[in-house]
């Protein structure tokens, strides 16, 4: 019979009962912390006098699919200016998982159209009083748009 068991519901004095019946030899309850706080410290002296501690154990579940290694070569790969979907072929990971390794609050999306330096190029007109419309049609840009680069920070 086990003398060790791996327990997550509630221990309640109906479940303890239950447990003894069926592990005579049970020597060691296993349960998550959060049970733990919140079981009954009756039961807990009880069970600690009928000779079975009750533990709780942190690390349960699936463990790790990637080790820190992954990463931080994801982290280092988009800092040297590759896109997630660059590193995901290269490292032959899934994308999410790229952006779920990543540290930075880097959001999938859609890439500026418009360089920093066309951006600063509007600006630069624009401050030189050239209207916006004129703007436009000397840089081959939509109206809307160069309104909308000249908010942009």
């Amino acid at each position: 019979m086990k003398d060790e068991i791996y327990f997550n519901k509630p221990l309640s004095f109906s479940k303890i009962m239950e447990l003894l019946d069926q592990y005579p030899d049970l020597k060691k309850i296993n349960c998550p912390p959060s049970l733990y706080s919140r079981t009954s410290s009756k039961y807990l002296e009880a069970l600690d006098e009928l000779g079975i501690a009750v533990v709780p154990v942190e690390k349960k579940g699936r463990p790790k699919k990637y080790k820190d290694e992954e990463a931080k070569k994801v982290q280092e790969l988009l800092k040297s200016g590759q896109t997630p979907t660059e590193i995901s072929k290269n490292l032959g990971m899934a994308l999410k998982t790229v952006y779920y390794l990543k540290d930075s609050p880097l959001k999938p999306g859609r890439k500026n159209k418009y360089s920093p330096q066309q951006v600063q190029e509007v600006k630069n007109l624009k401050n030189k009083g050239i209207p916006a419309k004129k703007i436009a049609s000397r840089l081959d840009i939509p109206i809307r748009t160069v309104y909308s680069l000249l908010k942009r920070d």
